[in-house]
């Protein structure tokens, strides 16, 4: 069984059709296509505890305390970082750091050790960035040193709050309307209302300048792009295209990516792992020192060096990957949950392997390491229909926590049950049976010829951007079209590409990281297939392309 869907198109027109599968509303139509800054935000003052964190923030900006601002490490709580540090700055408080815990030896969240740590460096207030809400220890630890604390933060919360001056998450209270803004979308609303509260030498509009960080985390945090979030993600490319970060422009430039015509793909792809890659292989203060640093040449050589950890990034996980391979070889029958680990290996790089080996194997994969408090921690990918949340559940007495969704998740292994892990997986899966299915069906907008893929299909397409999380990039099928050439390339020949003749031109439909014989149905030069991809616009080293994005080629449609 098929797990696409192709949707029935009632719309000749394109764009109607896409607004429609996407659930825009005729009366939505013109704000979807054309996002008013002013009327497509809401009143940062609906924040839960809002009016009291300005209050006390202001009150701490006259009496020149010392303010940690405590941020995640990963690419929502590091723009979140740089937003907060930006406005400091353009107020010309300076009593102020920022701490950004160690992946590897610290883990997530606001730590008990942290909050003892600035409290012995004098801080008196502590605002956290996507992260806080969960933390009670800690906050409580910051109220018997006396230290007050904002947290800032957009996750769910607990049972029980943290005891804290404000809590300024959208999914505290009931006051806020769209609970889905990522945690930067936070600072910076934190940001906004100081502005309008105190008396500052501040140009009106200067924030804006700051929605580039807002955009980054929007997209790269894979918040849906939805309401207020596309109007973030809208605008948050508009600035980025014209960031006067140093940093961020010498970044670009090293992954040879248009700074003018960037697109969410390009925040996926190229900017948000580069600064995952600090907190993944060394400190995540260099993704922060590369976004905040406003001089030329110490930018320039921060993005050098964040280019270098992605590199080595890039080794390490293909040397895991090497590894890995060479021991599912030894495997005469492969499970059907592969589980495997190695003390040695950094948790925060798993999850890249399990991604790419779950795809090849169309099968879930776990893989775990040992972080630096000698914890076991892994990640899962499901690469196939089946739920890796289902199966962990499934055999939850072995971890310390797990959680995730359907395709991907995290997890923390007892001492004493990482040698077990892998049977109990697999028995879970097998005593699930059925149930272990998330049955996702993933939809197809239109069918559509290679003859249609024209500029106002690109138009069409532009319009409905940015896509994500709750608006996903339009997934065509294309029936009967015969691969002229079939290639693979890449300095290793990685990845694959199909070239098809039209009536006007050739078109290539390429596949990173893929191999022919991954898909449904094998393809082969002159043999007609079903084609289902993605049409996308690259401007890679200043070369305007249209191509396709392969997702899949099938037997039937």
């Amino acid at each position: 069984m098929s797990k696409y869907t192709l949707i029935e198109r009632k719309e000749e027109n394109l764009l109607n059709h896409l607004l429609k599968v996407r659930g825009v509303s005729v009366e939505d139509t013109e704000s979807f296509l054309n996002p008013d800054y002013e009327k497509g935000r809401h009143d940062p003052f609906l924040l839960n505890d809002m009016e009291v964190a300005v209050e006390r923030l202001l009150l701490a900006i006259k009496n020149q305390e010392k303010i940690a601002i405590y941020s995640d490490y990963d690419c929502d709580g590091i723009p979140g970082a740089v937003i907060l540090h930006d406005f400091f700055k353009a107020i010309g408080y300076d009593n102020f750091i920022n701490y950004i815990p160690h992946r590897h030896f610290e883990g997530f969240g606001l730590s008990e050790m942290a909050v003892e740590k600035l409290a012995n460096e004098g801080v008196q207030l502590i605002i956290t960035i996507d992260c806080g809400t969960s933390d009670l220890e800690a906050a409580d630890k910051a109220t018997s040193l006396g230290v007050d604390l904002i947290v800032t933060d957009h996750h769910e919360p607990k049972d029980r709050l943290p005891i804290a001056v404000a809590i300024v998450n959208p999914r505290v209270g009931d006051s806020y309307p769209f609970p889905h803004i990522c945690g930067a979308a936070v600072a910076f609303k934190l940001a906004e209302a100081t502005l309008t509260r105190g008396d500052f030498a501040v140009k009106p509009g200067h924030e804006k300048w700051w929605l580039d960080m807002v955009g980054i985390a929007t997209i790269g945090d894979m918040v849906p792009l939805i309401g207020e979030n596309r109007v973030f993600a809208h605008f948050g490319l508009q600035v980025l295209r014209k960031s006067r970060r140093p940093g961020l422009q010498h970044l670009l430039r090293k992954a040879r990516a248009d700074q003018r015509y960037l697109t969410e793909d390009d925040i996926g792809f190229t900017i948000a792992p580069r600064i995952n890659a600090a907190s993944r292989m060394d400190s995540p203060e260099d993704a922060f020192l590369m976004l905040s640093d406003k001089e030329e040449g110490s930018a320039g050589a921060r993005a050098t060096h964040l280019e270098k950890l992605n590199n080595e990034r890039k080794g390490m996980v293909a040397s895991m990957t090497k590894e890995l391979r060479r021991r599912m070889s030894e495997i005469i029958d492969l499970p059907d949950i592969i589980v495997m680990g190695n003390p040695e290996w950094r948790p925060a790089l798993v999850g890249l392997c399990a991604n790419g080996l779950a795809e090849e194997h169309n099968r879930p994969v776990f893989l775990w390491g040992r972080d630096g408090n000698g914890v076991i921690k892994g990640s899962c990918r499901s690469g196939s229909s089946i739920s890796v949340v289902k199966i962990m559940e499934g055999a939850e007495q072995h971890f310390l926590e797990h959680g995730g969704h359907h395709a991907s998740g995290g997890f923390a292994v007892k001492e004493d049950s990482v040698f077990h892990l892998g049977q109990a997986l697999n028995d879970s899966y097998i005593s699930l049976g059925d149930k272990a299915l998330a049955n996702e069906e993933v939809s197809i907008d239109a069918v559509l010829s290679l003859e249609d893929i024209t500029r106002d299909l690109l138009s069409t397409l532009r319009s409905v951007a940015p896509y994500g999380a709750g608006n996903k990039k339009p997934l065509f099928a294309f029936k009967n079209v015969k691969p002229l050439q079939i290639e693979q390339f890449g300095k290793t020949k990685e990845h694959l590409k199909l070239i098809f003749e039209t009536l006007n031109n050739k078109i290539e439909a390429i596949a990173f990281f893929a191999k022919p014989e991954q898909y449904q149905v094998t393809p082969a030069i002159n043999e007609p297939l079903n084609l289902l991809a993605h049409v996308e616009e690259s401007f890679f080293m200043n070369r305007w392309q249209t191509r396709l994005r392969i997702v899949d080629i099938v037997e039937t449609i």
